[in-house]
Order: structure tokens, then sequence, then C-alpha cells
């Protein structure tokens, strides 16, 4: 029998995804079922061995497209299926992820939690962002989207990746081994970086105390790089100026947990990428890539399967 056509691709789990079926045809696709597609747009933000039953009975399937840019759910099924092409949501929510940190960052430094908090007039507090010491962890769209966010207040950006090389908007990138230098003294910390055995945990009392004693770290990323349990002594004891968390671990953080009563600590919910700011950027990514591998040209969004991300 002969192999499925390049612009046959399965859109699986079939649930309630015609929009990504609209996303397949725009890029000049064939929506159909997995017996008889070539490739797959997989859907489920995290159902790793339902996509392993799929690959395991669909041999044939030579591209998968994972729906988000986070694939620590399907980590080890990339790994054990190098011989794929995979892909996913790299970069695609990088502005409103990227736009929700900033806003995390002034509502931080500006003191606008404690004052939406209080019940009363009270005094003045908070400090400037503008020209100030800003580490940015993790080299990709989101950093990418904040250095040109953060531009116009002339902030001096380190920017701490895993492969040094320069960053139009950042006054120094530098790897994960300077990475104590970068924090000391820095007075706003934001995580936009891939969770990986060698980023979880990356900060914890001993590197949250190196920042200066009014910096705020902003969390857009994901929660397991704090050390939370460190974060809430740190902030109890008043040793930072506050912690911005849209990412949490655990997640979803449980109702009694002390973050949520702590004044120095703003949470929103997992809300920097809502599904109605997602749902356009996806589609917009999968009809590309669709017309792409029709055409023989390289995916948007390829995952290194030994990085993991």
């Amino acid at each position: 029998m002969s192999s499925p056509q390049r612009d046959a691709i399965a859109v699986e789990p079939r649930t309630s995804r015609s929009w990504l079926d609209d996303a397949v045809t725009g890029g000049g696709g064939t929506v159909v079922d997995a017996d008889a597609a070539s490739a797959v747009v997989w859907t489920h933000q995290s159902d790793p061995d339902g996509l392993a039953t799929l690959l395991d009975a669909h041999p044939q399937l030579e591209w998968v497209q994972l729906p988000w840019a986070g694939i620590e759910p399907y980590v080890e099924i990339v790994r054990a299926h190098p011989d794929r092409v995979w892909t996913c949501g790299k970069g695609i929510y990088a502005e409103p992820v990227a736009e929700h940190a900033l806003a995390l960052a002034l509502a931080g430094l500006r003191h606008l939690a404690a004052f939406a908090r209080s019940a009363s007039w009270t005094s003045p507090a908070g400090s400037n962002l503008l020209g100030a010491k800003v580490v940015v962890l993790g080299g990709g769209g989101i950093t990418e989207s904040l250095l040109r966010l953060l531009f116009p207040f002339h902030c001096h950006v380190t920017v701490v990746r895993r492969t040094p090389q320069p960053m139009q908007g950042a006054d120094v990138v530098v790897g994960m081994d300077r990475l104590d230098d970068a924090l000391t003294g820095a007075r706003l910390v934001m995580l936009a970086l891939a969770l990986t055995p060698d980023t979880t945990g990356v900060l914890d009392r001993r590197r949250l105390e190196l920042l200066a004693p009014d910096a705020w770290v902003v969390n857009v990323a994901r929660g397991a790089h704090i050390v939370t349990d460190d974060l809430v002594a740190v902030l109890a004891e008043g040793r930072i100026g506050g912690a911005a968390l849209d990412v949490t671990d655990p997640e979803p953080l449980p109702a009694d947990h002390p973050l949520w009563t702590e004044p120095r600590c703003i949470i929103t919910p997992h809300t920097a990428n809502t599904p109605e700011m997602a749902f356009p950027l996806l589609t917009e990514r999968v009809r590309e890539n669709v017309r792409r591998r029709i055409a023989g040209e390289p995916l948007l969004g390829p995952v290194d399967v030994e990085a993991g991300y």
C-alpha cells in the first residue's frame, strides 16, 4: 500500500476542534482519519498515554504538531520517537505572555496589589522600572518580546540562557554558569525559560537572597523553576520586594497555601495566555506548518529532541 500523501493530516483526539480542522484545510491540507494520515495535529495538552497509543498504532505518522509551547508531558514520548518530526507552539504565545509579564512587573514594583487590597488610605510606596537592573532567564520568543517591551524603560537587561548569543535589546547575554553574577543586586527577575531537569528549582533561597532587597520576581514560565517553600520563607522575612506568579508549584495552588495571603505576592491563575488569546495564534501556526509541510519547507516551532523543548 502506498504511503499517505503529505497533505493528509489527522486532528486527534476528535473533540470539539473544528477550528483546527479549518486551520489544516486553510494550509492546503485534508483532514483525514489517523489510518489514512501522514501527520497528526495533537489537540490534548496533557495526554501522553493517548498520544503514545496513537503513534504505536499508526507508524506511518511522520510529523506530530503539539498544541502548546511547553511539552513537559510529552518529553519522554518525543525522545522515544526521534525518527518523527516534532513541532510545538514554541514562540507563538510570546506576545501575550510577555505583555502579562510586564503588567505583573509594573504592578509589583508600583505596589499596586497592596494598594488594591487596602481598605483605607495608605502611605506612599513603590519604585520605578525605569533604569532598573533586570535579569531575564530564558532566550526564546517570550524573552524577545520582553526585550522589545522593556526598551522604553531604559533598563539594564541581562539575559541568561543555555546558549549565550547576542539578542537585540539585551545589554548582556550570559550562560547559566554566570547566573549568580547576573542575579546579584537585580531589582527585577523575569522567568521565561523551558522547564528541564537543569532549570527545575533554579531559583532557591540562596539565589533569591542574591537579589536587591526591593527586588521583584516575575514567573510566567513554569512553577517548578522556583523552590516554593524557599520563596514563602524569603517573602515572609521581607528579604525581597515581592513575587508575581502566573504559574506555581503546586498548580493549581491550594486554597490554604500561604502565598494567597502573603501581602508581597501577586498571583494570576496561569492566565498570561488565555484560550481566547491562544486559539487564533495556534490556528495560524497549524495553518502555516501544514502549508510548509506540503511545500517541503522547514516547519516552525521544531522540538529539540535532546534538549526536551
